[in-house]
């Protein structure tokens, strides 16, 4: 059973871990310029599933948001068009926060949970060694 909760919580601290990266691209890439003529940085999602005859939880994969973006009117920018606009993702950084804080909590707890799984493993090998 203790390896049980190992094994569950470890899974968690993979999707957390991956969810941050998503995360962190999104916001490190939230001013990307690009010119209206091409695709804006598209935000990473990542999808999760429950693990199939097994306990815990995998990545299914990622999923991409809108390339349309948003056009911002920065005619001196070195990307503008003739009209002056640039094209950025469309990307919420309020939004992009709370969700690395939720993805924050989630990967502490899971990483509380696999030590109090070890914690109580050891003192089940110390009670057996007495």
């Amino acid at each position: 059973m203790t390896f049980d909760a190992i094994g569950i919580a470890g899974t968690g601290l993979t999707v957390h871990r991956k969810w941050l990266d998503a995360l962190s691209d999104n916001i490190a890439n939230i001013n990307t310029a690009q010119p209206t003529n091409g695709a804006a940085f598209q935000e990473r999602y990542v999808m999760v599933e429950a693990g199939e005859g097994t306990s815990g939880v995998y990545v299914a994969g990622t999923a991409l948001g809108d390339a349309e973006g948003k056009l911002v009117y920065e005619p001196d920018h070195p990307l503008a068009d003739a009209e002056g606009y640039v094209r950025y993702p469309d990307i919420d950084l309020g939004d992009q926060m709370s969700q690395l804080i939720l993805a924050q909590r989630g990967y502490q707890a899971n990483a509380a949970v696999v030590d109090r799984a070890k914690t109580s493993y050891e003192a089940a090998l110390q009670i057996g060694r007495s």
